[in-house]
């Protein structure tokens, strides 16, 4: 049965065109490349047909969900841009614990529907990511020390093949397709209209604790927070942050613990005893949040309307020989609102179902975020560029961070990457999805100069 043309359809030069291509990426920093054709799907059946128009017009294909790349990669020099930010729908079964959610949906909005039945899932920190991209990245979410990487709660999918096909795919009817899902990030090849979820128990409170030092404690600070993450629970998340701190107008390190409490005991007591408590210059102690309050923390951090360059490398090394090669990094940060992320996930074990991998004990992430487009090269180098002079340090990258462009590094263990190759070609023979982002794609600043690393 013949498939009608999608709703909205837009040819390059049709007077709506920039603007839905501008609208597709949320960062401010938009890129300079150019999609042949951009569809705004209305549902399920335009991204079918959607697929079935670029298979006869010989597109190559893009695909946007929630837009918080960084980098735009859905957004591509010729071919479709496939917009799906408009599937946003969710539904719960509390009897499965299971959820089945559209790509476009956020993380807030998924929590609201899930909380009145006593459900929770590891959704994105910003609140304006989709599920889409995270999920297929692999999703360090909420809780996820606890519950795992969000991939992992992949339980099927809709998906619309390279062909024009949509098949419901399981571990049991399409096992290479879920396992691909489970983590290949921007080089899955399909355009998955549903993610159907396992969901989790709701914690029964949340408690949060930020310790804010003199940046002169720096080192001694990042030190500790890496030795003490064995002594805290699963259900504790704790990252640091080294950069300017709103409200003490300094730059400062901080630290940062949130527990997803399932009982009455007071998980965070142990950061109490960090041996440089007494010169934290502001604290905030165990103090009960919501999720809804924990959305407005994570969204100051990288704020809308700024231009953003993220980088991140994930590494297990000891961490005196991680603070001594990062030296040059968090000397040199920015005094705007970038910073470094040092985020303390612990390691998950591979799983032979997901290709999701190359992830270790800490991720380092420095966060660029300025407003004249003038400096772009200048912040983009201090994010790329540094992060380049400790490539020795990574076992990969974060998909979520997407900078393969900008600065190679794997997403995947070399198996794994080998893998989902091979089974690429065999759903996607003609090469219809666009898959990573090369050196050569790329029209940030810091890769015109000249830096984009190649394999």
């Amino acid at each position: 049965m013949a498939v009608p043309p999608p709703a909205r359809l837009l040819r390059r030069g049709e007077a709506a065109y920039e603007q839905a291509r501008l609208d597709a990426v949320w960062n401010e920093r938009k890129p300079h490349r150019y999609p042949d054709v951009i569809v705004l799907a209305a549902d399920e059946q335009d991204a079918v047909a959607a697929v079935r128009l670029a298979r006869s017009e010989g597109l190559a294909i893009g695909i946007r969900s929630g837009g918080h790349s960084w980098v735009g990669n859905g957004v591509r020099d010729g071919g479709m841009l496939l917009d799906l930010s408009r599937l946003q729908d969710v539904t719960v079964d509390p009897a499965t614990r299971t959820a089945a959610v559209q790509p476009a949906v956020k993380g807030p909005a998924l929590l609201e529907q899930l909380a009145p039945h006593g459900l929770f899932f590891p959704a994105g920190h910003a609140p304006t990511v989709g599920v889409g991209g995270f999920l297929l990245g692999g999703g360090y979410g909420w809780n996820s020390r606890r519950l795992g990487p969000a991939c992992m709660s992949i339980r099927a999918i809709d998906v619309v093949l390279a062909d024009g096909t949509l098949v419901h795919a399981t571990d049991a009817t399409h096992p290479d397709l879920l396992w691909a899902a489970r983590g290949s990030g921007p080089g899955f090849f399909g355009v998955v209209t549903r993610f159907h979820l396992a969901v989790h128990d709701l914690p029964r409170r949340f408690l949060r604790t930020v310790h804010s030092y003199p940046l002169e404690l720096r080192d001694q600070v990042l030190a500790w927070s890496y030795d003490i993450l064995e002594h805290l629970a699963p259900e504790v998340e704790f990252s640091a942050k080294v950069g300017f701190t709103p409200g003490l107008d300094r730059q400062t390190v901080s630290v940062t613990a949130t527990a997803f409490c399932e009982g009455d005991d007071d998980p965070l007591a142990p950061l109490e005893d960090a041996p440089f408590r007494g010169r934290a210059i502001r604290a905030l102690v165990a103090r009960e949040t919501t999720m809804a309050a924990l959305y407005e923390h994570a969204d100051r951090l990288t704020p809308p309307g700024m231009r953003w360059a993220l980088d991140g490398i994930w590494t297990d090394e000891p961490v005196d020989k991680v603070l001594e090669a990062a030296r040059p990094l968090f000397d040199t940060i920015p005094d705007t609102t970038s910073h470094v992320l040092w985020m303390l996930w612990g390691g998950f074990p591979e799983r032979p179902d997901a290709c999701w991998s190359s992830q270790a004990k800490l991720y380092l992430s420095p966060n660029a975020g300025w407003t004249d487009p003038a400096e772009d090269l200048a912040h983009e180098r201090w994010a790329h560029g540094r992060l380049a002079d400790l490539q020795h340090l990574s076992v990969g990258l974060q998909f979520s961070d997407n900078n393969v462009a900008d600065r190679f590094d794997h997403g995947l263990s070399p198996a794994h990457a080998a893998r989902l190759e091979e089974i690429r070609a065999v759903y996607d023979p003609e090469g219809r999805f666009r898959t990573y982002m090369t050196p050569g794609e790329s029209t940030t600043a810091y890769a015109a100069a000249g830096h984009a690393r190649t394999h």
